[in-house]
């Protein structure tokens, strides 16, 4: 066998490894998926957002909340019996408004029980779905974080704040017009918190709760930990199935 046999094959065995792997992983996944909703009795869905690496190039890739999580999400709620209880594994840093309300909202219109489950973290958008659950399970150590809107790389809140303290005389018109999109977003996003929490807890609690949540109360990264999230008034507990971590491990 010559050198350049040997180097054929390995090509061929390069190739064809990633894909082998991959499969494996995917039915590792689908077992895992299988055995919580035979011990639970619901539909699990997934919602994991991990850096990957592709596979022969090796670049890592982020994923965030998108119009194509959406679409999938959005089918498989449809596609689950109205009463058959929902358990949604959330792990995401947040992503795109549009695809995180719909979500949320086909939540809230489900009829069985809804529960999120949090092993880690699901800030900014991946809050606003969870706040549609009836039930949020977090690991102890898992945080939520507010969701407030974001202009380009500016937080709302605070490119109101910053055109306020000035004359409106001393502001520029790009900067009036961000306050602008600034001052609906917030109003936007308030809205649409409190309607998903009203499902949940009285009006004015939703009220109180979408304000403190979505009006740049806190950085847009502040870790909301499970006692505060308690404190704030949401339905979150910490008996975490096992199964969740081990569907962790397989992403």
């Amino acid at each position: 066998m010559s050198f350049m046999d040997l180097f054929w094959i390995f090509l061929v065995i390069s190739a064809v490894q990633p894909i082998v792997r991959k499969k494996m992983l995917d039915s590792a996944r689908v077992r895992t998926l299988r055995k919580m909703e035979e011990a639970r009795g619901s539909r699990v869905i997934v919602l994991i957002h991990r850096q990957e690496t592709l596979a022969l190039l090796g670049f890592p890739i982020s994923r965030y909340i998108d119009i194509d999580d959406s679409e999938q999400l959005l089918r498989a709620i449809k596609l689950t019996d109205p009463d058959v209880p929902i358990d949604l594994v959330l792990h995401t840093p947040g992503g795109l408004v549009l695809a995180s309300e719909q979500i949320a909202y086909a939540l809230c219109r489900h009829v069985g029980k809804v529960t999120v489950f949090v092993p880690h973290y699901a800030m900014s958008g991946g809050t606003l779905i969870a706040l549609a659950a009836d039930e949020i399970v977090m690991d102890e150590n898992a945080v939520l974080g507010p969701v407030d809107p974001q202009i380009g790389q500016y937080p709302a809140a605070s490119i109101l704040k910053a055109v306020e303290s000035k004359s409106i005389d001393e502001v520029d018109d790009q900067t009036l017009i961000l306050a602008d999109m600034a001052r609906k977003a917030l109003a936007q996003v308030k809205r649409t918190v409190t309607a998903i929490l009203g499902n949940r807890m009285e009006e004015e609690k939703a009220e109180a709760l979408a304000q403190v949540l979505s009006t740049g109360t806190w950085t847009h990264d502040y870790p909301i930990s499970v006692w505060e999230a308690q404190e704030l008034g949401l339905t979150v507990h910490t008996e975490m199935p096992k199964e969740v971590y081990d569907l962790m491990n397989l992403y």
